[in-house]
């Protein structure tokens, strides 16, 4: 079953605030909050993950009904690809070096701000680019 667009991007928008705050506060303790969020989105569906948990039950009862869908699986891998980030951001925090929890924060901060701001959800895009690709062959 497809899933509303907009839930995604409320889940991306709220990730970008919270990859911001890590940043500006430099909270590795943050960060091992939002690697939580993204391991369960990835596990679950960005349904399960509580960005979506607080879509559908505040936001989504307060819009019209929906009229873009798309197919979960995409913004699932999205997910994978932020826990893989955020994981490094976490042992960049925790063990270092310094340098690899920014940039890997950063990477994923921009990835998140993309699809809010935008609706282009570069992880979902990564996983049509591999469905297209296949499976290496050798």
């Amino acid at each position: 079953m497809d899933i509303d667009v907009r839930g995604p991007r409320f889940g991306a928008a709220v990730t970008t605030a919270v990859l911001l705050a890590v940043l500006a506060l430099d909270s590795g303790y943050l960060l091992a909050f939002q690697t939580l969020c993204f391991a369960l989105g990835a596990a679950g569906g960005v349904g399960r993950s509580p960005y979506g948990l607080l879509f559908r039950t505040l936001v989504r009862p307060r819009l019209g009904p929906a009229t873009e869908f798309e197919a979960p699986a995409p913004p699932r891998f999205a997910q994978a690809v932020g826990l893989g980030f955020a994981l490094l951001g976490l042992l960049g925090h925790f063990v270092g070096p310094q340098w690899l929890a920014y940039s890997a924060t950063g990477a994923a901060l921009a990835a998140a701000f993309l699809n809010a701001a935008f609706g282009y959800c570069l992880g979902c895009e990564a996983y049509l680019l591999l469905r297209r690709v296949g499976p290496a062959r050798g």
